[in-house]
């Protein structure tokens, strides 16, 4: 075993990092790190035109310490992981890609949308981008602000450090009509609405030492939902789309609400797949790897009806908390007139039947602000927008979240174009 920034790397393993760190940089090719707490995902793709091909694809399961709640528990795993998802995405694609975007979760990732109204002192002179810039920068430092003191709260640690992980212009009122582009607009009240998402600085640092373990350039850390809303949104600055977005992996259930186009907010939880594992082993008296095993078969002909049932039992128990979760997540969303009547899943997590169908059926939904029962549905591949596969690999509902992050590498990657709109102009600006 040899040793690297003191994490033992077994020598094949020292080979790849070393030859993936005197590789040349290709800028057509991007690297996708969803860092999930069951798996580790990695997609290659290159760029072709404006949109993604998928190349490679690579999973690695992760051990039942190497994540808390979303978040990285232990490095050195978490890197070997990582390095066995991308060595099989690597051999796939035929070539080493360094560009890398990482995925961020847990319950301390904070996604609000903020509106800041601004009084401006010439309302006769047209708004012009270094006017929009100024707003926008007090926008961010009113929500980072917002999120320190929340994660403070939260943590106990009045100390805590936070980042900027993501923006995204949400929408734009000037003296209370809406405008898609503000730019020569006279008027005195400018209201903006920013999606923000913050992360502890603790949760980046563990990221960054990852990506720097991998010889990966960091090109974007991107808070989960986000990455998913990107995956389902696309570049259409004019979409309409509405939705709930669900993502529920093994240790978190990630929500973001999207109304016409833009990300109202993300709330995350900490009850995921791994939740509902530990009631069947603890209700069964079961090994957690066997209680894995029976919930994934859970459905299967081969299983004992007994046993099934209960099993199923024990699901149940953890479904209320679950469901609970979710409508108390909802309900936070409190600057929303009427909830989407569309839930879209995605996660390992949402590979369990009883779960969706507990959504789809129960009442769960009466006390928020739904004018009819939610439809619900996983989110596939081909609804991806701009992101295709090659490979027949990133095939169901499990990779999305992987997919979106491709997005995000791809809004990061381009460069300004005559074509931008003003949107795709000022969501440039509030890239970090």
């Amino acid at each position: 075993m040899l040793m690297l920034n003191d994490i033992m790397v077994p020598p094949m393993v020292f080979e790849k990092l070393r030859a993936r760190s005197q590789a040349k940089i290709d800028n057509d090719y991007v690297v996708a790190l969803d860092i999930g707490t069951e798996f580790v995902k990695a997609l290659i793709a290159k760029q072709v035109d404006d949109r993604l091909e998928i190349v490679g694809v690579g999973r690695a399961r992760q051990e039942l310490s190497d994540m808390h709640s979303g978040a990285i528990a232990d490095i050195s795993g978490v890197v070997r992981n990582c390095e066995e998802a991308l060595s099989e995405a690597e051999d796939q694609a035929g070539l080493q890609a360094k560009r890398a975007v990482i995925g961020i979760a847990g319950e301390l990732v904070k996604g609000v949308t903020n509106t800041i109204r601004y009084r401006r002192p010439q309302p006769d002179r047209p708004l012009d981008e270094n006017e929009m810039e100024f707003i926008i920068e007090k926008v961010q430092e009113r929500a980072a602000l917002k999120a320190q003191k929340q994660i403070a709260l939260e943590t106990g640690n009045e100390e805590v450090e936070v980042k900027l992980v993501n923006s995204a212009l949400v929408s734009i009122h000037i003296d209370g009509y809406k405008v898609s582009n503000p730019i020569g607009f006279q008027g005195r009240d400018v209201a903006v609405q920013i999606y923000t998402a913050f992360a502890p600085m603790v949760h980046i640092g563990a990221l960054e030492r990852v990506a720097d373990e991998l010889a990966l350039e960091l090109v974007a850390v991107a808070a989960e939902p986000f990455a998913v809303s990107r995956a389902v949104l696309g570049t259409d600055a004019s979409s309409n789309f509405t939705a709930i977005l669900a993502d529920i992996g093994g240790g978190t259930t990630d929500i973001a609400v999207v109304n016409d186009g833009g990300v109202e907010g993300t709330k995350m939880f900490g009850i995921g797949g791994r939740s509902f594992t530990r009631t069947i082993a603890t209700e069964m008296n079961l090994s957690y790897k066997d209680a894995e095993k029976l919930k994934v078969n859970i459905d299967s002909t081969q299983i004992k009806p007994t046993v099934a049932k209960e099993a199923e039992k024990a699901v149940d128990k953890t479904l209320e908390v679950w469901l609970a979760g979710v409508e108390l997540a909802l309900s936070e969303f409190d600057s929303v007139d009427h909830l989407p009547n569309r839930i879209l899943l995605c996660g390992g997590g949402a590979s369990l039947k009883k779960l969706v169908e507990a959504l789809s059926e129960r009442d769960w939904y009466k006390d928020l602000p739904f004018t009819k029962r939610p439809s619900v549905h996983h989110i596939t591949p081909g609804e991806v927008i701009g992101v295709s596969d090659t490979t027949d690999r990133a095939n169901d509902h499990t990779f999305i979240t992987a997919m979106g992050l491709l997005r995000v590498g791809y809004d990061t990657m381009v460069g300004s174009s005559d074509s931008d709109t003003i949107k795709d102009k000022l969501n440039r600006i509030l890239r970090i």
